[in-house]
């Protein structure tokens, strides 16, 4: 099998999976843009980045076990992938557990940074108190997804995120536009989603490619420790920035928060599309690491930048021609689609601003390079803030935009000079 078909084996699947998530995200912001206005937009926004923030801390969850099941995988130690599964399995249904009894400590400090306005703060306080309840469920979900890309299995978490996602939908319509519950509609469908398609996993048959061939020894903890400090680490970076944006948005007004809700969403769609390469270059870079194939993984390194560049190109086609009534399909209020039209020129150059980095992401996940991701996310951290702080007096929310733009290209330029 060609490289890029193997490539192609992994992304496509992962692509649908992905495209999935921002989907979800389209539909809660288009159901709220359609039944309220500015103020429910913002709600939805402030109630998603507060999941994001907890979840996000612990997505490091997902990268080891997929970085360290790959590795296992092309060492043909299939006992030490099962080995991974059930120990990151515990520790993210501990971890859940845990969210779950921390909920209200966990909700004023997250609504406190989110300086969100008082009206937008009461809509959001109900989709907090519902969705709090899926954190086991969305914790657990990372790892199993994780442990099954490592083991070159795409198209199971395709059928799940797919049944997970239609189930979201179809919950949050059916709440909202028949029975009425408004934003509390939303928080169930999301919550009923998460638990089917956690549990839908774990019923799942999760099998081996082979029969054991070697005992389960030297499974060393060590391993975990350091790769998961250093991706939780990297993590609190790019959390800090999103939510930073965020809450710089939402100081700035309603409209200006609502706006650019809607054109991260492209940012969001693009970043799952890509992510799909990614997850292809987790399993297979971590398998060729794992077999001690250099030659396979300097190939798969330059084709996953050739599909990089690809998907890079045709995004921003996309959004220079057809951001406009995309955004239109968003909201019908007029309002924010001429605020987000004003700054739609920074979406278009998200595509290429980000393409490097998402693709070492998926490359050093699969190596276990965890520092090197560290070091590259803390880098484009500093250079974000810096840039907001020297340019929000003049420039306002286009230095919110630059300074989010130059945080993508730096983490691409950080993880090529480190690649080299």
């Amino acid at each position: 099998m060609t490289i890029d078909r193997q490539i192609l084996r992994l992304a496509l699947p992962s692509i649908v999976s992905n495209i999935t998530v921002p989907l979800l995200g389209l539909c809660d912001v288009a159901i709220m843009g359609h039944v309220g206005g500015a103020r429910h937009i913002g709600a939805i926004a402030v109630g998603s980045m507060i999941f994001n923030v907890m979840y996000w801390l612990f997505v490091f969850l997902r990268m080891s076990t997929s970085g360290l099941t790959a590795q296992a995988y092309g060492a043909g130690r299939w006992d030490v992938t099962r080995h991974v599964r059930r120990r990151h399995l515990t520790m993210a249904l501990c971890f859940g557990a845990a969210i779950i009894v921390l909920q209200e400590p966990l909700r004023m400090l997250t609504f406190w940074l989110m300086q969100a306005e008082d009206d937008v703060a009461a809509l959001c306080t109900p989709y907090y108190y519902i969705c709090i309840w899926g954190a086991p469920a969305v914790l657990g979900l990372y790892v199993v997804t994780g442990w099954l890309v490592g083991m070159q299995n795409t198209r199971l978490p395709m059928v799940i995120a797919i049944g997970q996602n239609v189930v979201n939908i179809a919950t949050s319509l059916v709440l909202v536009l028949v029975f009425h519950m408004g934003i509390v509609g939303v928080a169930i469908g999301t919550l009923v989603a998460q638990w089917v398609g956690f549990l839908t996993a774990i019923v799942a048959p999760l099998s081996s490619p082979e029969g054991d061939t070697l005992p389960c020894k030297q499974t060393n903890e060590a391993p975990l420790g350091a790769v998961g400090g250093a991706f939780f680490l990297r993590t609190v970076c790019l959390v800090s920035v999103n939510l930073y944006f965020t809450s710089a948005g939402a100081a700035q007004g309603a409209l200006i928060l609502a706006a650019n809700t809607l054109l991260m969403q492209f940012f969001t769609l693009y970043s799952y599309m890509t992510d799909g390469f990614a997850n292809a270059g987790e399993a297979l870079a971590g398998r060729y690491v794992g077999a001690g194939d250099a030659a396979m993984l300097r190939l798969t390194i330059r084709h996953l930048f050739l599909w990089g560049f690809i998907m890079a190109l045709t995004f921003t086609v996309v959004y220079a021609l057809g951001g406009t009534t995309l955004l239109r399909l968003l909201t019908t209020d007029s309002d924010v689609v001429r605020m987000a039209q004003h700054y739609l020129p920074w979406a278009v150059a998200i595509p290429f601003a980000g393409m490097a980095a998402f693709v070492w992401d998926g490359i050093f996940i699969g190596m276990t390079r965890a520092k090197g991701m560290l070091v590259a996310c803390f880098v484009a951290a500093v250079v974000f803030f810096a840039l907001w702080l020297l340019l929000a007096p003049t420039m306002h929310n286009d230095a919110l935009w630059l300074a989010f733009i130059a945080f993508l290209t730096m983490r691409g330029v950080v993880q090529t000079i480190e690649a080299i």
